[in-house]
């Protein structure tokens, strides 16, 4: 077939498709970038070589429209190749987040208040500012997790709600950990943690902060303003006998009126998880040893899917005033089971034979009649008494 001068050759379908099939090296796409290259800054920017065919004073004589676009594309190509360095110099640094300025991770407002009479450590999370962002949007979905360590675990986990899109939240919550002992704020570490949540993926750690509860004095709030930092290590070789299995609060009362001791089974804290979902179905039971006619046993409510169950109720036994200095309260914790045997929580014992802060309870319920005393206890893994099942 025949061209005439000036007119654009034709290709047929056929032709089109055999060349878009047929086999070779793989060109890249050109990219837009490419025809409009970017130079260093503070340097002028470098003319592309003329281009082949052409002089200073016109253009060709014979114009190829194909032949142009290759040679400007091998043009700007090779002007864009000349400003590569200064382009890398003008790259973000994508891992500037991980670097050893924790800023960059943000920063936390919160205060606390350790409530010595009530035994109680109360968290207060103000608000993030600067929080490294998560997403693909630029931002995060943070919340704020607690942890008391030694022995991080999901009985001592307390968490906030999720703020959505932002990283600067402001969440205004108290959080509140029960049973907290003078013993407590001598060897215990709170943990905080920043997270950002994720409805299809795992929550990602933004990052943490630890605050030595000896740093507190009691019933003074002290307020932090702490930079964030990367996740640190959690010490595995802690000693074990410091495993707790929960904590109990218990109240007691010889009532001169009924000739009677009150036992108050107020709430739990910190229970260990006995079932699959990380939870527990808890209820107490208390016995009055030695019980011979099998007749001291109270139980409690069964509260369902908690490690920090409230029970607040009380049993009465009637019993001598004199009696009491032989006797023995013996209370369990258990998890409760649909169709197979309970497990078994923790337990402690109260009486002339206990020791420590249970030693002291008992005598001063014997030294004050009529005076409700409460006391928390840590729970053991020993079964109080022999041959005692539930």
């Amino acid at each position: 077939m025949t061209q005439r001068k000036g007119e654009k050759p034709t290709i047929s379908i056929q032709e089109h498709m055999a060349i878009d099939v047929c086999p070779g090296p793989i060109q890249p796409i050109k990219q837009i970038s490419d025809y409009f290259p970017r130079y260093p800054r503070g340097l002028p920017p470098t003319a592309p070589p003329p281009l082949a065919g052409r002089t200073p004073e016109g253009p060709a004589a014979t114009s190829d429209p194909g032949r142009d676009d290759d040679e400007l594309d091998r043009a700007f190509g090779a002007a864009s190749a000349l400003s590569a360095p200064g382009k890398k110099e003008e790259e973000p640094d994508v891992e500037g987040y991980d670097s050893d300025d924790s800023t960059t991770l943000g920063t936390l407002d919160f205060s606390l208040l350790y409530d010595q009479e009530n035994n109680a450590l109360h968290c207060t999370i103000n608000k993030a500012k600067g929080l490294k962002p998560m997403d693909h949007n630029g931002l995060s979905d943070p919340y704020v997790k607690l942890h008391l360590l030694p022995g991080a675990s999901k009985a001592n986990k307390l968490r906030t709600k999720t703020l959505r899109n932002t990283l600067n939240p402001v969440w205004s919550e108290t959080l509140t950990y029960y049973g907290i002992t003078d013993e407590d704020m001598v060897r215990k570490t709170l943990r905080i943690s920043v997270c950002d949540e994720d409805k299809f993926r795992h929550n990602e750690f933004i990052g943490e902060t630890r605050i030595p509860l000896k740093k507190l004095k009691p019933n003074q709030t002290k307020n932090f303003y702490n930079c964030l930092e990367k996740q640190l290590p959690i010490d595995k070789t802690d000693d074990k006998s410091l495993e707790e299995r929960g904590r109990i609060m218990i109240s007691l009362k010889y009532s001169s009126q009924k000739s009677g001791l009150v036992v108050g089974i107020i709430r739990c804290a910190h229970l260990a998880a006995m079932d699959a979902n990380g939870f527990s179905d808890p209820y107490v039971k208390t016995y009055l040893k030695p019980d011979e006619n099998k007749k001291s046993k109270h139980k409690t409510a069964v509260k369902k899917k908690t490690l920090n169950p409230e029970f607040n109720e009380e049993f009465f036994y009637e019993i001598k005033y004199a009696e009491l200095s032989k006797k023995t309260l013996e209370v369990t914790v258990w998890d409760y089971d649909i169709g197979k045997s309970n497990d078994f929580i923790g337990g402690v014992s109260l009486g002339i034979n206990a020791n420590g802060e249970r030693l002291k309870h008992w005598f001063d319920c014997l030294k004050n009649k009529d005076k409700k005393i409460e006391r928390w206890h840590t729970l053991t893994n020993e079964l109080p008494g022999s041959g005692f099942n539930d």
